[in-house]
């Protein structure tokens, strides 16, 4: 497809309710009707996460490809790594609709899903049949019905952790009541250990929310690291409305896209002053620059998704040509050497 082509459909994709656009776009991922450049890489981008071999650090945040419905077009658009779900134990049809809003003035997006899911066995019986490309993780979730959500990660991850590269502890959604609770020192660190006990050889990966206080950021880099986990993410989304100029701005749920970027960036450096965990930066990754800046900020790698809204998916490989080039242009060898060095900017 090209670019031409790819803006005129996502602009009448955008003439949608965005739910239902977003059911298109996985739709004509599957038919073949995206971008599909195959795998973007240079002695550069190559780089290691939680010994995971990446022929780029740009990979797709958990959410766009909630069944891992599209996993194979997915790791022939230019991703380095994937990442699908969130998975629970049981399927649940999550929150009423509507429960997706596009926010096109501010590049943004508010979604209070709830986990939304196949459950468990349907998903990981897709990763099984996935073949090989570029590592894939699966997001653990816990059912919002459930009376034990911390056995609820360890039972997902039971059942996928010979079917994925790496899976990713989610306590960090807003959208499951009280969910976030469990990012508190003594529940993390139980749900880690139940986690962990089961997880065979594959890497774990902690994702975490954008709003925690300074201290709290210090529990979580301190409980992280004494469990074992692999990687953490930061962040997901923002319970915070500030600056927004949509109309959309006051719906409940999670807000992702551009406004993160400040956010999100700021607690990724300072957990990278806090612990030596490889970490992943994601919120508001939205071109070369942001994506950078968050290598520079102390992510071994990165994770998009709302930007896909407004640029398409031919954005990754926009966003890997340039971040090759502004990694030459300041003398970094390749991506390791990049990390970290500027993270002082935000302290």
């Amino acid at each position: 497809m090209t670019p031409l082509l790819e803006r005129l459909g996502l602009r009448a994709l955008h003439q949608l309710d965005p739910e239902a656009a977003h059911g298109l776009a996985i739709r004509a991922l599957r038919g073949r009707l995206a971008p599909a450049p195959g795998p973007q890489t240079s002695p550069r981008l190559r780089t290691t996460l939680a010994g995971l071999d990446l022929l780029n650090p740009v990979g797709l945040a958990a959410g766009f490809d909630k069944n891992a419905t599209a996993v194979a077009p997915l790791s022939r658009a230019g991703f380095g790594f994937i990442e699908v779900g969130a998975a629970t134990p049981l399927p649940q049809p999550g929150n009423p609709r509507p429960r997706l809003f596009r926010l096109t003035e501010d590049r943004a997006a508010i979604n209070r899903f709830g986990f939304n899911n196949d459950g468990m066995q349907a998903i990981c019986a897709r990763l099984s049949r996935r073949g090989s490309g570029v590592p894939v993780g699966l997001n653990l979730g816990a059912n919002k019905t459930s009376e034990d959500r911390a056995a609820d990660f360890a039972k997902v991850m039971t059942v996928a952790r010979d079917h994925v590269d790496f899976a990713t502890v989610n306590v960090s959604s807003p959208n499951t009541e009280k969910l976030r609770d469990l990012q508190g020192k003594a529940a993390l660190a139980a749900l880690l250990e139940g986690v962990m006990e089961v997880r065979g050889a594959t890497p774990v990966f902690l994702k975490i929310a954008p709003d925690l206080t300074e201290a709290e950021i210090e529990d979580v880099a301190e409980v992280a690291q004494n469990a074992g986990v692999a990687a953490i993410i930061a962040t997901n989304t923002t319970l915070d409305r500030t600056g927004l100029a949509s109309a959309h701005a006051p719906e409940a749920g999670g807000l992702s896209g551009a406004p993160l970027f400040e956010r999100s960036t700021l607690v990724l450096a300072r957990l990278s002053g806090l612990t030596d965990i490889p970490l992943v930066g994601v919120g508001g990754v939205s071109d070369a620059e942001t994506a950078y800046a968050k290598i520079c900020a102390g992510a071994s790698a990165l994770q998009l998704y709302t930007a896909l809204v407004f640029g398409g998916v031919g954005l990754v490989e926009e966003i890997t040509t340039g971040l090759d080039k502004l990694l030459a242009q300041d003398g970094f060898a390749n991506v390791a050497d990049a990390v970290g060095s500027k993270r002082e900017d935000w302290l």
